[in-house]
């Protein structure tokens, strides 16, 4: 009976026409299925910005719009209010976009996944991945997806973010992988007298900490040759490593340079997050051999590191023991260095946006700086697209949600003028998604889960990216494409919401759609949810193409 309704559903998503402003409902005699709530509460800290009731924050039963709250702590859970929908909703909302293909098998996580592709042998392969797991799928035809390799290595094994790029000097591709400390699992808050032994068994965490380079000659990692590693402690020896290792997506483009995010050591420890000890640096790698990377340079925000507490205790995040503090991802770089490429920006969560010099990795340098607006809890600072930034001197900034149910301060998507490096200014921010008429809410905090920004993919997407579009995954508004052709008046030109779950799959409803990848090439766009992997066009980016 379900497979049916799937396949209903699927077809009617097929037949969206790709102008409309389209509800897709599901097929009559579909169970409504309530929310699982789970409304508990961790242990807070006296330090911790307190909670706050409605009418602190809620919808506007007169207005329809909903008021974020300006400041709670980071929670678990859910937090409905009085207009939350009280069942887990299956529509799908369409505007500008076209359902090519959904594969469930696409699933790896209902919280977060990453991707990478390559072309071998007139083939192209994504590699989907998280943690300890990766799929490997044949998308060369995206309707008709073939997985071709998977492997769990267990919870003891990292499988972190990973670029696969193609060097010239050994012709062959080279994939460049991140491994760093658990960060699930184990703490919950550190700031809990009970939690002690638990940051002690992270300090001391017998786990890789660097990253691995691999020569590439099949799409399956199993088989992939290590040529190198390199921890990102420069005094780790065989029985104990500092630091956290390295984080989301390495930059690389096949040739010298290596750009990484990671704390090379324990000192880069000033950090207000409850469940994470490190404050990430910026890191530059000579890759020319990549049989013998070589270190490069760091570069930090004062105020990171121990003995540095005088400059940290200038931020006003400080103290309040909810801000993420310094990178998840690596630089943003619209142009290799080793091509004349000459700027980065760094998004540094709550120490804020940066302009880096990188025309010499060697010795990277701040030009410019923007202290962020105070938006805890929630990531503040995370990704930043530069694809436009060549042409237009404008960059686009944001962080992401982490508590469901709109709890937190709304996570704006800013415009950020870099024209001058050393003043980098805010243009303005991106319009806020707003639901469909007829659907059954009129904001989407009402849909339950996280609602606000991802991120636009990541750098090594193929092709050459839109001189006009931007496209971020956005939880439970699904993925929104925002035409910034004129920066000073964005709009939303187009989305594709998925329904909330699969519940034959899991009620994991939190992060729903969590990701995106586009294949600028191919005119494709994947959209990444809680049950599974979707492939999507749009009018906006041209018509699709299918094959190579």
């Amino acid at each position: 009976m379900h497979a049916q309704l799937t396949k209903v559903l699927f077809a009617a998503l097929l037949a969206c026409t790709a102008h409309a402003q389209t509800i897709v409902a599901p097929p009559a005699g579909t169970p409504r299925i309530p929310v699982k709530e789970d409304l508990s509460e961790p242990v807070r800290t006296p330090a911790e910005p307190p909670h706050v009731s409605e009418p602190q924050y809620g919808l506007d039963p007169a207005t329809g719009k909903f008021k974020h709250p300006a400041e709670v702590p980071a929670i678990p859970g859910t937090r409905p209010f009085k207009g939350s929908l009280d069942y887990l909703d299956q529509n799908a909302y369409l505007h500008n976009t076209k359902v090519e293909a959904y594969h469930a098998d696409m699933f790896i996580s209902p919280y977060h996944s990453w991707q990478s592709t390559m072309d071998l042998n007139g083939r192209r392969y994504m590699v989907q991945h998280e943690k300890n797991i990766y799929k490997v799928f044949d998308i060369t035809d995206p309707r008709a997806v073939k997985l071709v390799a998977s492997k769990d290595w267990g919870w003891s094994n990292a499988f972190g973010p990973l670029t696969i790029q193609f060097n010239q000097k050994l012709n062959k591709h080279v994939a460049v992988q991140c491994y760093e400390v658990t960060r699930f699992g184990i703490l919950k808050n550190k700031y809990l007298p009970e939690e002690q032994a638990n940051i002690e068994k992270i300090r001391k965490q017998p786990i890789y900490r660097g990253f691995r380079v691999f020569e590439v000659d099949s799409p399956d990692p199993a088989q992939w040759k290590k040529l190198s590693e390199l921890p990102l402690d420069p005094l780790a020896t065989a029985e104990r490593q500092q630091g956290s290792g390295c984080g989301d997506i390495p930059v690389y483009w096949g040739g010298q340079y290596l750009f990484v995010s990671g704390a090379p050591d324990d000192s880069f420890a000033n950090q207000e997050y409850p469940n994470y000890l490190y404050n990430q640096a910026q890191m530059a790698f000579d890759l020319s051999d990549p049989r013998k990377p070589k270190r490069l340079s760091t570069w930090w925000v004062p105020g990171a590191r121990v003995g540095e507490e005088e400059e940290y205790r200038k931020n006003p995040r400080v103290g309040k023991q909810t801000a993420w503090m310094g990178a998840r991802m690596p630089l943003f770089i619209p142009r290799d260095p080793e091509k004349g490429g000459k700027l980065g920006y760094a998004a540094m969560g709550g120490m804020g946006f940066h302009v880096i010099d990188v025309s010499n990795p060697a010795q990277m340098k701040r030009l410019g700086k923007l202290d962020m607006p105070v938006s805890e809890a929630g990531t503040e600072g995370d990704n930043i697209d530069v694809t436009k930034v060549e042409k237009t001197g404008i960059v686009y900034y944001s962080g992401y949600p982490l508590n469901d149910d709109c709890y937190e301060p709304y996570k704006e998507i800013y415009s950020i003028d870099v024209k001058d490096p050393a003043n980098p200014k805010i243009l303005n921010t991106l319009p806020r998604p707003v639901p469909p008429k007829g659907a059954p809410f009129v904001d989407y905090c009402q849909r339950r889960g996280s609602f606000g920004p991802k991120r636009t993919g990541y750098w090594h997407q193929p092709g050459t990216p839109s001189d006009k579009f931007l496209v971020y995954a956005f939880y439970n508004a699904g993925a929104q494409i925002f035409d910034v052709s004129n920066p000073a008046d964005p709009k939303i030109a187009g989305y594709f919401v998925p329904k909330t779950v699969d519940p034959k799959m899991n009620l994991s409803f939190g992060d729903q759609t969590h990701g995106v990848f586009i294949e600028w090439d191919r005119n494709l766009i994947w959209v990444f949810t809680n049950h599974g992997a979707y492939a999507v066009s749009s009018p906006l980016l041209g018509a699709p193409k299918f094959g190579l």
